[in-house]
């Protein structure tokens, strides 16, 4: 069942709400441990005692009685939040933090934590504490990251829905590799915790994963909104009015490989453009693009704005040189190029960010949405770190894979993901649709359209 299909039993009493409990402890113990996708999984006895609490309590709200699991990178009250680190390993959050609180308030009950990188760095899910989490296509590969764990758990059926959170690509190339849906919203309408500094670092943002549109579009209106104790961001839920309602047809530019700049792996252009052929033939049109902006000034621009964001979490750890051992090379890595950038160098990166941000005010003039691959290669080896090439082209950082996320990532357009099919190799892919500052709704309707035409994560489950 979908999470909008629980819910609706659940309020019509067709579907107990320990009954769906059971469901999804028995599903956890017959796949998480081919996975290992839900980590802190709480007790079964106390998360089945709060099932049945819950039975004929009032209803809080459409998620009444789901199971959901955190990812852990946030502070979910009374549960572990390592964030993949042996440092904190044992750290037990003591509050919730407001996307956590939004989803508890709606009805959710949390069940544990969903695994991700350590720190939340690369796309690919494993660390110290929790282990690696497997592809449920293939497990011998990555699933993705960092919310690597949200994406399996919503293929395996262990979970209806997920949120996860996206600095470069995190909600949307594990989306992508698990046949699933995956939303990054617009900057600043999903709060973040808002601890340290709340008005420089406008990169990463929570979000909702779910297997169809719908049960996203009413995740993202649940924890999007504002929070007065953040100063940017006041955009209201909308997502939910929107999919009612007609989409017109849709002018949607193709961005391909970025005019030869970017390598891809054989086989996910192709399956890309024949999605693209798809959407055209739902009456929308489909126009290839030229490269809009310089490829190499994009990356220098967001990497530079990368590492100063991590540095500014992380340092404090870093400069405890006992500590700093325990960080994996990746965090090492960001954190001494973060803290040796000088004022201007920040200053020219966000000049080449503001350049960006005007060109797509520009583009959104004559395209409704932008198109590009959700990822440059399949899901790999999940014994690797990383990749080190791509088609024969050598990755120079551990995270330059994932160039083709940059576009939206860097100016804080929203993205969904949608699952375009599988490759001759059995396993799948996505494209990511770009958007306008405020145009997660238009985007949705436009999923949903796709959705209707395809339902992949119906019409093709991971046979685990």
């Amino acid at each position: 069942m979908s999470a909008l299909e629980q819910s609706s039993a659940i309020e019509r009493k067709t579907l107990g709400v320990a009954e769906l409990m059971q469901a999804t402890l028995d599903r956890i113990d017959a796949v998480n441990g081919t996975v290992n996708a839900i980590v802190s999984l709480r007790d079964p006895d106390d998360l089945m005692a709060e099932a049945r609490a819950v039975q004929d309590a009032p209803r809080k709200g459409w998620l009444h009685g789901i199971p959901i699991a955190i990812k852990d990178l946030a502070n979910a009250k009374g549960l572990p939040n390592s964030g993949g680190s042996p440092l904190f390993a044992d750290q037990i959050a003591q509050y919730d933090e407001p996307v956590v609180k939004r989803l508890r308030d709606a009805g959710a009950l949390i069940i544990g934590k969903t695994n991700t990188p350590e720190f939340g760095l690369g796309s690919h899910t494993f660390n110290p504490v929790h282990g690696l989490t497997r592809n449920p296509y293939d497990t011998s590969r990555s699933a993705g990251g960092s919310s690597g764990g949200a994406a399996v758990a919503l293929a395996t059926r262990m979970l209806s829905v997920a949120d996860g959170s996206d600095m470069m690509g995190s909600l949307r190339n594990p989306a992508g590799w698990n046949n699933v849906y995956g939303a990054r919203p617009t900057w600043g309408s999903v709060p973040s915790d808002p601890r340290g500094d709340v008005f420089m670092h406008q990169l990463s943002t929570s979000g909702p994963m779910a297997r169809n549109p719908a049960d996203l579009a009413i995740l993202l209106d649940t924890i999007t909104g504002p929070d007065e104790r953040q100063p940017l961001g006041k955009m209201p839920g909308q997502a939910v009015p929107m999919l009612a309602q007609p989409l017109p047809q849709q002018r949607i530019a193709w961005l391909g490989d970025w005019g030869g700049a970017l390598p891809f792996e054989d086989g996910i252009l192709s399956l890309s453009e024949a999605a693209m052929t798809q959407m055209a033939g739902l009456g929308h049109l489909v126009s290839a693009l030229d490269a809009p902006f310089d490829a190499d000034e994009m990356w220098e621009s967001w990497i530079t704005l990368r590492s100063f964001s991590v540095a500014a979490g992380l340092h404090p750890i870093y400069a405890d040189p006992e500590k700093r051992a325990y960080l994996k090379p990746a965090a090492q890595w960001e954190v001494s190029r973060g803290v040796s950038m000088s004022a201007m160098d920040l200053h020219h990166a966000s000049l080449s960010r503001s350049d960006w941000f005007r060109k797509t005010s520009a583009l959104f003039e004559d395209f409704d949405v932008l198109v590009l691959p959700s990822a440059q290669c399949w899901p790999f080896d999940a014994t690797l770190d990383h990749p080190t090439e791509i088609a024969g082209v050598t990755m120079d950082t551990y995270h330059r894979w994932m160039q083709v996320v940059i576009p939206a990532s860097l100016v804080g357009l929203p993205v969904i993901n949608i699952p375009i099919g599988f490759g001759e190799n059995g396993l799948p892919a996505g494209l990511q649709l770009i958007g306008p500052r405020g145009g997660a709704g238009r985007l949705l309707q436009l999923a949903q359209d796709w959705h209707k035409m395809t339902d992949w994560p119906n019409k093709r489950p991971p046979a685990i």
